[in-house]
């Protein structure tokens, strides 16, 4: 496990499906605003990738987000689209909604940001989130990545196009420490 000040990433646990199906994907509203793609059910048994870990698929490493202190699932968290030529890779997260506003979600950045930089000796790790997510906007900017620009009505979220944000922390001006 890899582990932050409140929070640890682990391999995906069968137990674990159910919760994040039931209060993230199933929340249209929340799925539609973290996904690149229009809401969809997901049946039970499905295989969906989003919930389904498939060990063989190495440029996408997805994490059960727990707490340090019980062991309590908080949410996922993913380093995805890995470049291993340019050495980058993406970041993507989602707390449970009753784990948001504790400070788990710069932990969590924290934390992918060990494991990218160190783990995978990556050079740049990015992150894309709607220009409305102050929480996302938030823990990245703690963690020291730098807002690059703004895509312009770029995604398609329930009814109208909202902006996203792109944001970049290279390897050289990472502190492991920079989360304060």
């Amino acid at each position: 496990m890899l582990k932050g000040d409140k929070v640890g990433l682990r391999a995906r646990h069968e137990d674990d499906i159910p919760i994040l199906r039931t209060e993230l994907y199933d929340d249209v509203v929340n799925s539609s605003r973290a996904e690149s793609g229009p809401w969809r059910p997901i049946g039970p048994g499905s295989k969906d990738p989003r919930l389904v870990v498939d060990d063989k698929e190495q440029g996408h490493v997805p994490f059960s987000v727990v707490e340090l202190d019980g062991g309590t699932l908080v949410g996922t968290a993913t380093l995805w689209g890995i470049d291993n030529h340019n050495r980058s890779a993406h970041i993507g997260l989602g707390l449970l909604p009753s784990c948001r506003g504790k400070g788990y979600g710069s932990d969590v950045v924290a934390v992918l940001c060990h494991y990218g930089f160190v783990v995978r000796g990556l050079h740049r790790l990015q992150i894309e989130t709607l220009s409305d997510n102050a929480a996302m906007l938030r823990a990245a900017e703690r963690n020291g990545f730098v807002r690059e620009g703004v895509l312009r009505s770029s995604a398609w979220v329930m009814g109208e196009f909202l902006d996203e944000v792109l944001l970049g922390l290279l390897a050289r001006a990472w502190k492991p420490d920079s989360k304060g």
